[in-house]
């Protein structure tokens, strides 16, 4: 009778720690196997770079203007660098297959500062590509987030620091 006691207590014990469905969880963002990151000259000494970056940890950078390095040269980089860079990006790549700009006068851009950088960025992953194009002069207060991520993400892949230098 006492294990019959035990049983029905444990067993009650272990339904409480039963999860209960909660609400269903966002789709993940699509994998990419490939990302690349371009900037766009300001009105000063911004440095100009493009780099490519691939899940398995292979890396390509070329300096144009302002930069450290000049030309093309290969990196490598560990996949948590990989999976750091492409999760601060994640909430702003659009849908496969689409492209999205903020740039002067388009749809998020409806007031912009003169003469700053910009961004783009190409996802190619087994989904298909996405590009976003980002001028960081958009409505520099209501796109706060978005630039910070965009202008940051570089700085979380530590092999770009000594090739890109200084950025102001």
């Amino acid at each position: 009778m006492k294990r019959l006691g035990l049983i029905v207590v444990l067993g009650l014990a272990m339904a409480g720690c039963a999860r209960t469905p909660g609400p269903e969880a966002p789709p993940a963002a699509p994998f990419a196997t490939q990302i690349s990151y371009s900037t766009g000259p300001c009105f000063g000494a911004c440095p100009v770079y493009a780099f490519t970056v691939q899940a398995n940890g292979d890396g390509s950078f070329e300096g144009k203007r302002f930069t450290q390095t000049g030309g093309t040269k290969r990196f490598k980089l560990s996949r948590a660098d990989y999976d750091a860079f492409a999760a601060a990006l994640a909430p702003y790549r659009p849908a496969p297959g689409t492209s999205r700009r903020y740039s002067q006068g388009e749809k998020g851009c409806e007031r912009a500062a003169t003469d700053l950088p910009s961004a783009e960025v190409t996802w190619v992953g087994p989904d298909g590509k996405s590009q976003l194009y980002y001028y960081f002069g958009c409505d520099m207060e209501a796109n706060r987030a978005m630039a910070d991520a965009i202008g940051n993400a570089p700085d979380l892949i530590p092999a770009l620091a000594p090739l890109i230098g200084e950025r102001p």
